[in-house]
């Protein structure tokens, strides 16, 4: 794989052939406009990667893989991806958007995914064979990034993962199981909405933790997170804005939060 540049992202695919365990999905990938204007892609079949890589004059040999969230049944594809890796891409730093499998959707979307969140039973039974792929596709992320680094004009040990909300329960995930190949140099879960129970191990990387006080769900979480972080004497810096709710993303709502990528621009370069 050759360098490019970053007004140029390309989409690279995730897996060599089908992706390992769900060989037998054969639905197609669709794109759809909700909530007015938030575009979102569901129904992921074959996870891939799309590249924003700098110019190498202003390279920091620092990647970040993006995971966008979406309840596991949507990727909120530009305000938490594409968005996201333009900004960082801008500012030298390569990043990779992660289109990772998710729960299947169909005709009643969106209303059916608001009808399964309700139901805890019928999250689980959703969920249950799909954790096993998400941990995955966040692992082989990492791998295939480091695989090619050299190529890619990235250091091998400055390869780091960042999700929202859903996403940043892929970025805790990877954090917590890892090998040496896929193990990320930093994690940043942004509003996380949880993480499936594990130990912190003895290599988890630094971590850096954002959301807002009115989302009830991501500050648990993330105040949980800070704690085992903490006693397992690993590095964790932790933001808490006032205001913000869930899921603002890369939008602008005249608050504190609309520069918080800023602060994870700041921790970044502090590593």
């Amino acid at each position: 794989m050759t360098t490019q540049h970053t007004s140029s992202p390309y989409i690279i695919p995730l897996w060599s052939g089908n992706a390992p365990g769900s060989g037998d999905w054969t639905w197609p990938e669709q794109e759809t406009v909700i909530f007015q204007n938030l575009k979102v892609v569901r129904n992921i079949t074959h996870p891939t990667l799309t590249a924003y890589l700098p110019d190498p004059a202003t390279s920091q040999s620092t990647a970040v893989i993006i995971c966008p969230g979406g309840a596991f049944h949507f990727l909120s594809i530009d305000m938490e991806g594409h968005d996201v890796a333009r900004w960082l891409s801008r500012r030298g730093v390569a990043a990779f958007v992660l289109k990772y499998r998710l729960i299947r959707t169909g005709d009643s979307f969106p209303a059916e995914v608001g009808d399964h969140l309700k139901d805890e039973q019928v999250m689980q039974t959703l969920m249950a064979p799909l954790i096993p792929l998400i941990l995955a596709d966040g692992q082989q992320a990492i791998r295939l990034v480091r695989q090619h680094a050299v190529g890619w004009n990235i250091h091998p040990q400055r390869i780091g993962i960042m999700g929202f909300s859903a996403g940043g329960t892929v970025t805790v995930n990877v954090a917590l199981q890892h090998d040496a190949e896929s193990r990320p140099d930093f994690a940043a879960p942004i509003y996380s909405a949880g993480y499936f129970e594990s130990p912190v191990p003895a290599d988890a990387p630094p971590l850096f933790l954002l959301c807002a006080n009115d989302d009830e769900m991501a500050t648990n979480n993330s105040i949980r997170l800070h704690k085992d972080w903490k006693a397992a004497g690993h590095p964790v810096e932790l933001h808490i804005y006032a205001r913000g709710g869930h899921g603002f993303g890369m939008q602008t709502h005249g608050l504190p939060t609309d520069t918080w990528i800023e602060r994870f621009h700041d921790w970044l370069r502090t590593l």
